[in-house]
């Protein structure tokens, strides 16, 4: 598995990025930036570009509604060309609390648009005069459309460095879990079962890949988690209890919340509704203590050394291939520290895999 790291946009940013080369040093290999409704993420992965020489980079994730597909294949080109060629793509849907509520574009059809997305950005990075005509995007924009006549199939002025810049879509629903699976080259799900995901996405997973083109090669799934060495203190695991509370329970309205379908499709329906339920009801510290324990150790990598060599072989046998850790040791020493072991265990994996 590669290890990676996911840089959190509401933490210290700039420490963070100064640590980087400390990461490196100790065997990191990709930084990752979310963008919600905070600061953006591309001049963030800029700045970590321009810091950087060997880890790779990706977005986790732009969101496909806030930006036209030729703008997300511009930036993700731009991207690709400041840092050497060491940029992935992540997208995503998002959810219509975010696209309505802050960017004011009405959340219609994820599942169409991402496809679409990824086609153009395809399309523009090969280089082609860029001529869509699809349900949700036309370019050129022609009059019967709206436009004025006056568009022209236009191809990227720049020679991208990569024609094939990976894709990694985020996703949780049992269609976009089939999307993925056909198109993209990773996969981005929050809260990953490594025991319970074929229960919860297995069938999803098959059909994407009965139509997936092999020069795709196998799906990375790059997932984020929330990493400790050792005996994990109480404040530690109430992050994690909260972050579940959270997107359980008040993520999304109540039926329109994919993070507590997913907790249902996992076997946990009962304590989905009860999460649900409290956190609406504004208690959130008792949405907090019904998260399952089972739940909160099997999305998380926590414990001493020989647990987390168990997690590891837990998550590499369902399909995981990056880590994006994010590491909750109290300083920035012992966040180094705990990469640096977490690395050793990699490196140990990996041997034992090729002596297999």
């Amino acid at each position: 598995m590669k290890l990676g790291m996911i840089i959190d946009y509401t933490g210290s940013f700039d420490e963070s990025v100064e640590l980087i080369q400390a990461y490196e040093q100790v065997g990191l290999e990709m930084v990752a930036i979310p963008e919600a409704y905070s600061f953006d993420a591309v001049s963030q992965l800029g700045y970590v570009a321009a810091k950087t020489d060997k880890v790779e980079l990706m977005s986790a994730i732009l969101q496909v509604y806030s930006r036209t597909p030729a703008l997300t294949a511009m930036t993700a080109a731009g991207l690709d060309f400041v840092s050497g060629g060491r940029f992935t793509l992540g997208l995503g849907a998002s959810g219509p609390q975010v696209v309505e509520g802050f960017h004011g574009i009405k959340y219609d059809a994820p599942l169409g648009r991402t496809r679409e997305a990824v086609e153009i950005c395809r399309q523009v990075w090969r280089r082609e005069p860029l001529d869509h005509d699809g349900k949700y995007y036309r370019m050129p924009l022609t009059k019967e459309h709206g436009g004025s006549g006056l568009g022209k199939p236009l191809k990227l002025i720049n020679h991208p460095l990569r024609a094939d810049i990976p894709v990694s879509i985020a996703a949780l629903g049992l269609k976009n879990v089939e999307l993925v699976a056909e198109i993209s080259q990773g996969w981005q799900p929050l809260f990953f079962h490594p025991l319970k995901a074929q229960q919860a996405w297995g069938e999803s997973l098959a059909a994407g890949f009965a139509r997936r083109d092999p020069a795709l090669g196998e799906l990375d799934i790059q997932l984020q988690v929330s990493f400790h060495v050792g005996e994990p203190p109480p404040e530690v695991v109430a992050t994690v209890r909260n972050q579940l509370a959270l997107y359980i329970g008040g993520m999304g309205a109540r039926d329109k919340n994919f993070y507590n379908q997913l907790a249902c499709r996992y076997g946990y329906e009962d304590e989905a509704k009860d999460i649900q339920d409290l956190y609406l009801s504004g208690d959130k510290a008792g949405a907090a203590a019904a998260v399952p324990q089972d739940l909160v150790e099997a999305v998380t990598l926590m414990g001493d050394e020989d647990s987390l060599r168990r997690q590891l072989a837990e998550f590499h046998d369902a399909g995981v291939r990056t880590l994006l850790v994010n590491p909750m040791a109290a300083t920035p020493a012992d966040r180094v520290e705990h990469v640096s072991r977490l690395a050793g265990l990699l490196a140990e994996q990996r041997m034992s895999a090729s002596v297999e």
